[in-house]
């Protein structure tokens, strides 16, 4: 059992006196390692909420640096940090809210080539990334290496989640097969977002990381939950497993592909 200092059991108070969460399932918290790919829209409110939790070991990947049309969205940056690594502005913000946290920043870009050796010590992805070639290549490395995860995806007003358990529940891969053709579907940059519709989002993928390693609730397994803000909708959707999947289904894969990058985010969540 871990030796708690006064100032920890100040800092995480409301979580241990929740019932289902108490000291135990702090610890748990602590002891968890949790990777989150993308710093942008999603991966920020993300790395605030875990950061804040105390999750022990915090790994944040993302190849760009900080732009000024970031920060409509991206709340873990500032006008200070435009120029910068947005993995460094992160971990900066993230320490500063807990500095008992580890964090690992990841200047790159994932690629089949890298992605197994990053996930490999993370109990937990979570997908922030913004297009559907780096979405799948996501999908097939944790089904690939046994990493549960959860996929995240906005446009415009909607957004839409699920977490996936690799050869259990539906994966990506079950219920959109593969990436559609390059610049059929729009783009943040071209249809626009709402900011505030990637913190929502962003926030429910923590809460699905956080019960994952708690063992709190049932997560978004076989299920595709979309919202859409400007009426405020939200609508869950159940899939089964697909026994013929390309990815989970059968033998599954066996090595790893980069898709065809094409500039396109998820579907609109009413669509979908």
């Amino acid at each position: 059992m871990k030796e708690w200092s006064d100032e920890e059991l100040e800092r995480y108070s409301r979580h241990i006196i929740l019932e289902d969460i108490g000291i135990e399932g702090q610890e748990k918290i602590i002891n968890s390692k949790i990777l989150v790919i993308g710093a942008g829209g999603l991966g920020s409110p993300v790395a605030f909420y875990l950061a804040a939790a105390g999750v022990g070991e915090i790994g944040i990947i993302d190849g760009d640096v900080v732009d000024l049309s970031n920060l409509q969205r991206q709340i873990i940056h500032t006008n200070a940090d435009i120029g910068v690594p947005k993995v460094e502005s992160a971990k900066n913000k993230m320490l500063s809210i807990n500095p008992h946290v580890k964090v690992n920043a990841y200047h790159t870009m994932i690629n089949a080539d890298n992605i197994l050796d990053i996930i490999k010590p993370y109990d937990f992805v979570i997908d922030g990334t913004d297009n559907f070639a780096t979405k799948f290549l996501v999908n097939d490395a944790c089904i690939l290496a046994d990493k549960p995860y959860s996929h995240g995806g906005i446009l415009r007003f909607s957004g839409q989640t699920m977490t996936i358990n690799p050869h259990k529940s539906a994966c990506y891969a079950c219920v959109f097969n593969a990436p559609p053709p390059p610049n059929v579907v729009p783009t943040c940059s071209t249809a626009g977002i709402l900011g505030a519709v990637a913190g929502m989002l962003g926030t429910i993928q923590a809460a699905e990381a956080l019960k994952f390693v708690t063992g709190v609730g049932k997560p978004l397994h076989d299920t595709l939950l979309s919202f859409e803000a400007k009426n405020m909708t939200f609508r869950s959707v159940k899939f089964a497993k697909n026994p013929k999947c390309r990815v989970c289904g059968g033998e599954g894969i066996k090595h790893l592909i980069d898709y065809e990058q094409a500039a396109c985010e998820v579907k609109n969540a009413k669509n979908s």
